[in-house]
């Protein structure tokens, strides 16, 4: 999205109209889900993608006219053979796509982008929301929103579809060895912000964690005198010593958090849970924890289990998206 909204910032400033298409609707096998964007300008298709083929070179010419008429549209793509408009896809799937005309005359679509492109850059949560008369979107901040607002967005019957700003996951791991080195980076490649903590100030160097949004040195039994954990984070526990990941897994579990893995045999999982529940931690929380972490593809070296804790990482995130997206729908 922050290409995306970069480029339609320069078409504004060049006075140049552009159409933003979006999938808004898919049921079935398509090749693109919803939230995918493609922008068009008069000249064609000028970055990203809604799956290629027939729906995306239909969608590109008649973005193309939209920008002729200077004018929005939804409209539904069949993705299989059928006698009202057969384009010649076997998906299988359905898709409806917004075609949304930015007008380089309209202010607000320049003042839209900037606060967009600032929230990216700034890491905060917001949500575009495309309504049915096609107006400039509005930009909302569901964080700073009670439920009961959030729902009456959600439940108004003139917004067409909401489409939350990026705004990446953030991976706080505890420990900096190797694993840790060879974890980081992976991490940040596929979306994960990344904070480094450890006890030992040589570890958490920024030659060694060069991509970390945030390096700290400080004390594992008192994390939160210099680190917030936030309900959303991910967090990964693989310290220098067993005594250490006892000591940061008892803070962590009884703080809300979207994942926790912690390093190390099945063996020492249940020395470090025997004492967990005798600090009071609930076993609900105790069964949550994913540990042995990563998935099971016999990892040993410290990037093959580096691999295997990402890939983890990205399932849970996935799942977590989906059910959002199930909630929002709803």
């Amino acid at each position: 999205m922050k290409n995306l909204f970069t480029r339609i910032l320069y078409a504004l400033e060049e006075e140049e109209n552009l159409v933003l298409a979006v999938i808004i609707a898919d049921q079935g096998s398509a090749p693109r889900g919803k939230g995918s964007a493609m922008l068009v300008a008069r000249t064609g298709q000028l970055m990203g993608t809604i799956g290629g083929g027939a729906v995306e070179k239909r969608s590109e010419l008649r973005a193309m006219e939209l920008i002729g008429l200077k004018q929005s549209e939804v409209h539904a793509y069949q993705l299989h053979q059928n006698k009202v408009e057969d384009i010649g896809m076997v998906c299988g799937g359905d898709v409806d796509v917004l075609f949304q005309f930015i007008d380089a005359h309209d202010g607000a679509w320049k003042e839209l982008a900037g606060e967009v492109l600032r929230r990216i850059d700034e890491k905060e949560a917001g949500a575009l929301v495309f309504r049915r008369d096609f107006k400039v979107p509005e930009l909302v901040d569901f964080t700073k929103m009670c439920p009961s607002d959030q729902a009456a967005v959600c439940d108004d019957p003139g917004v067409l579809y909401i489409m939350p700003l990026p705004v990446m996951e953030r991976a706080v791991i505890f420990g900096a060895g190797h694993c840790a080195r060879a974890l980081a980076p992976i991490l940040e490649s596929v979306g994960f912000r990344t904070v480094i903590y450890d006890n030992r100030e040589e570890m958490v160097s920024q030659e060694r964690f060069p991509g970390a949004e945030e390096r700290i040195c400080s004390d594992f039994a008192r994390i939160s005198d210099s680190l917030q954990i936030r309900e959303d984070d991910y967090v990964v526990i693989m310290t220098s010593g067993h005594a250490h990941d006892c000591t940061v897994e008892e803070q962590i579990l009884r703080l809300q958090t979207a994942y926790v893995g912690v390093i190390g045999s099945r063996r020492k999982t249940e020395a470090v849970n025997k004492r967990l529940r005798a600090a009071g931690i609930p076993e609900e929380a105790i069964e949550s924890v994913h540990t042995p972490i990563g998935l099971a593809i016999k990892a040993v070296t410290p990037e093959e289990i580096a691999v295997s804790i990402v890939g983890e990482m990205i399932l849970i995130r996935a799942q977590k998206r989906e059910q959002n997206q199930v909630k929002q729908n709803q």
